[in-house]
């Protein structure tokens, strides 16, 4: 698998979310097998350029390459100087969002309010194409609405503009995570295109994902919200994939070794203060499905230090040394 000139150790990946695919998360899902993974977006907004959320959003110090940034944003212009910008500090690769279905984003006319307008989809596109020598390509859902699905007219679009990949989500912006992922729509596109294409939506599992690649046809897989608390799915993916044999669960003892380390590079990334804060999600996600979890991250929320947090974290799991991971039967996550 290439993204232009850059070879992927494989064809899955893991999708850029919002305050989630922070560089040490990205760092740690590759090291667990992903062969890739995207920034969160980044405002094309040049005031914002510079702000300190901006900044970690696009910090890729030592991270493992390709190093890929998601920009979003309507403006033709501010997105082409905002992917040179961006290539300047590093990015070997651009992402164009035009997935995001939240409101605040879409209300903005940016993410995936963008598929209402070909004209301007067409623009941007050719607009950040010309602006860097880097790859560039593009996330996208499959339309606005049921009755206003456009994924082929987009697709079109972008090989036309020389977009390098496409990332398909396999629903509406209306959709939101609701529903079951359009996979026919991402085969019909797959089978109209010559670019990489890359299926998104409802992958759960390792056998999830092998139904995902057999169905759309297409070059990739992208794991989202699945990853959450669960970074070890990009290696079990890879091996059943490889060997249609399951990897055992984790021992509690590696996870534990895991989470120490992530917690670490969460809490260098962002300091004491804002680490704290935004490593409870990680944390709560790790042990959500564990017995006794719901009670642990309650318990967890309240601690307010780096090291109150590492050594509830440490005595949680040392409880549950030698044990491989037993999780409550619960409905599966869907991914982004």
């Amino acid at each position: 698998m290439h993204i232009g000139p850059y070879q992927l150790r494989n064809n899955i990946f893991v999708a850029p979310m919002a305050g989630v695919t922070d560089r040490p998360f990205r760092q740690l899902c590759k090291e667990l097998g992903a062969g890739y993974a995207v920034s969160e977006m980044a405002a094309s907004n040049p005031k914002l350029w510079d702000t300190e959320k901006s900044s970690r959003r696009t910090n890729h110090e030592g991270e493992m390459e390709p190093k890929a940034v998601q920009i979003a944003g309507a403006d033709p212009q501010m997105l082409a100087d905002c992917a040179r910008h961006n290539v300047e500090r590093g990015a070997q690769i651009i992402d164009i969002n035009m997935g995001c279905p939240v409101k605040k984003v879409c209300n903005a006319w940016c993410g995936s309010a963008l598929l209402q307008d070909e004209k301007l989809v067409a623009q941007i596109l050719d607009a950040v194409v010309q602006a860097v020598d880097v790859p560039v390509t593009l996330k996208f859902r499959t339309g606005w609405d049921r009755a206003n699905k456009n994924a082929l007219a987009i697709a079109r679009i972008a090989e036309s503009a020389g977009i390098a990949m496409l990332t398909l989500h396999g629903r509406t912006r209306a959709d939101g995570y609701k529903g079951d992922a359009e996979y026919e729509t991402i085969a019909a596109v797959k089978s109209r295109v010559t670019i990489p294409v890359v299926a998104n939506g409802d992958i759960t599992t390792p056998e999830k994902a092998k139904y995902v690649l057999q169905v759309t046809g297409a070059d990739a897989i992208m794991v989202g919200r699945a990853a959450q608390g669960r970074p070890w799915i990009f290696r079990e993916i890879e091996h059943f994939l490889q060997t249609g044999t399951h990897l055992p669960p984790p021992l509690v003892s590696e996870v534990s070794r895991l989470m120490d380390a992530h917690l670490r590079e969460h809490y260098a990334f962002y300091g004491e203060f804002m680490g704290v804060r935004t490593a409870r999600k990680h944390i709560g996600w790790y042990v959500q499905d564990l017995v006794g979890g719901e009670a642990f991250r309650q318990e967890m929320n309240l601690l307010t230090s780096c090291d109150e947090q590492l050594n509830a974290v440490k005595m949680f799991f040392d409880s549950r040394a030698g044990e491989r991971l037993q999780y409550r039967p619960a409905e599966e996550k869907l991914a982004a």
